[in-house]
C-alpha cells in the first residue's frame, strides 16, 4: 500500500513538474512573485493582456548594453503605452551577481529611467527555471490568450557593443508588432545571449 502511494506521489510530482515547463504555443505557466516595492503579482492578474518577461541583471554587460543605450527602456515605453505588460524578472540568488536590496533595485531602475510595469524578484529561481531562462537578457512574449509565442534573445546581434543595436533585428518588437496587428508571430524562437542567469 505504501509503495502504491509512493509511486502515485512520484507520478503526481512528475505531472506537476511537466505541466509547469514553459512551451511555445502552449499556456504560459502561472507564477506569483513580489516586486521591488513588495507588491505581489501573478501572471494570471494580466489575463487578456500581452505580457513581456525580461530576465534582468543590472551588472551584466549585455544588460548594460541595452539599458545604457536606452534601447530597453524605449521598447518598454513604446509597448506599455499600447497596453502591453512588461515584467522584468531577476532570478539572481542571494550573494550572486545581480541580487540587490529592493532599495538598490529601485535606485538603479530610477537612474536608468526604466519603464517596465514591475521588477519581480525570483531569488529561489523557481520561475526562471520554469521558463528555462538561461541568460540576461532572455526574453519571452505571451499573447492575449495566455500562450507563449516568443522565447529567445532580444535581437540577432550577440554582442555587448551598443553600435550593434542599430544594425540588429529586434525579435521582441517584431513579435509585439505582429501580435498588435493581429498577425501570427513569424519568428517564435531564437538563441538567447548574454550573461548566464545567476541561480
Amino acid at each position: 500500500m505504501k509503495l502504491k502511494i509512493f509511486f502515485s506521489l512520484i507520478f503526481f510530482l512528475s505531472i506537476t513538474l511537466f505541466a509547469q515547463s514553459a512551451k511555445l504555443n502552449e499556456a504560459a505557466p502561472d507564477f506569483k512573485l513580489k516586486d521591488s516595492n513588495g507588491k505581489e503579482h501573478s501572471l494570471s492578474d494580466f489575463k487578456g493582456k500581452i505580457v513581456v518577461l525580461e530576465w534582468i541583471n543590472y551588472d551584466c554587460p549585455f544588460v548594460k548594453k541595452h539599458y545604457n543605450s536606452k534601447n530597453m527602456q524605449s521598447l518598454q515605453e513604446k509597448y506599455t503605452k499600447q497596453g502591453v505588460i512588461w515584467l522584468a524578472v531577476c532570478s539572481s540568488a542571494p550573494g550572486k551577481q545581480g541580487n540587490f536590496s529592493t532599495d538598490e533595485i529601485n535606485k538603479r531602475s530610477k537612474e536608468h529611467g526604466a519603464k517596465f510595469t514591475a521588477y519581480l524578484i525570483d531569488e529561489d529561481g523557481k520561475v526562471g527555471k520554469m521558463y528555462g531562462a538561461k541568460t540576461t537578457p532572455h526574453m519571452y512574449v505571451i499573447d492575449k490568450d495566455g500562450k507563449l509565442v516568443y522565447a529567445g534573445g532580444i535581437d540577432d546581434k550577440a554582442s555587448t557593443d551598443v553600435e550593434d543595436i542599430k544594425k540588429a533585428k529586434n525579435f521582441v518588437s517584431s513579435a509585439l508588432d505582429e501580435i498588435l496587428s493581429g498577425k501570427p508571430v513569424s519568428v517564435q524562437s531564437s538563441t538567447p545571449y548574454g550573461c548566464s542567469v545567476k541561480y
